[in-house]
Order: structure tokens, then C-alpha cells, then sequence
């Protein structure tokens, strides 16, 4: 089974997430902050990494950057899932080098279609 980091602090929308992302058949493991995310990193990599912008300490942008300029996890998928609907946004989320940006509240079938996108 395919597995996703879900990089998300709000609880209504990482039980959203994962419920469709399992009913896709995936297996989720969600943490609430960048810094919980880099310690899960560190026991298991997963095929697809889903990362809010807005979270505890540093930021999505920020934890972006780290995992692409990071040679054990620069190849792991990055799509950022965000409230921020900004054109900015959206180019801030290429410069920290995700390769996908939705906008929340995310639709299932736009979300499994992106995610199976980068996980085959």
C-alpha cells in the first residue's frame, strides 16, 4: 500500500483528508507540524508527503525547502494543500519546490487524482 505524510494542524481537515485518501487506498500517517513530520521522516519514508502551509513553528514554505535541498528526501513528492489562494502563494509554493499546490476545502476526486499523479 502506498503511503502519505499528511503535514496538517487543523483535525476537521486532516480527518477529511485521510478518510478519502483511504477510501483511495492508501495508508496515511498524520502528524501537525513540520517538526513532527521531520521526525516521522526519520522512521519511515512515505511515497507522497500532503503539507499545509499554515502550521505550528515553521511554516510549509519553509519545512518545503528543507525536504527538497535535503538529499534523503528531495525525490519524495511535495503538494502543498492550502487555504492560501493566492497567485503569490502559488509561486512561493514552486520556489520552495512543491510539485503540486491545491486549494482547500480540497475536493476527493481532485485530490486522489493529483496524489495518484505522483505515486504509480
Amino acid at each position: 500500500m502506498k503511503k502519505v505524510l499528511l503535514v496538517e494542524d487543523s483535525l476537521t481537515e486532516s480527518e477529511k483528508m485521510t478518510r478519502y485518501l483511504e477510501q483511495g487506498g492508501y495508508s496515511v500517517y498524520e502528524v501537525r507540524s513540520g517538526e513532527e513530520a521531520q521526525l516521522r521522516l526519520k522512521q519511515q519514508k512515505p511515497d507522497l508527503i500532503l503539507l499545509d502551509l499554515i502550521l505550528p513553528g515553521q511554516s510549509g514554505f519553509e519545512f518545503c525547502r528543507k525536504l527538497k535541498a535535503d538529499p534523503t528526501t528531495k525525490a519524495i513528492p511535495v503538494v502543498i494543500c492550502s487555504t492560501k489562494n493566492t497567485d503569490v502563494d502559488k509561486t512561493w509554493g514552486t520556489m520552495s519546490g512543491a510539485d503540486a499546490y491545491l486549494i482547500k476545502p480540497v475536493n476527493e476526486n481532485t485530490l486522489l487524482q493529483t496524489v495518484s499523479k505522483f505515486i504509480r
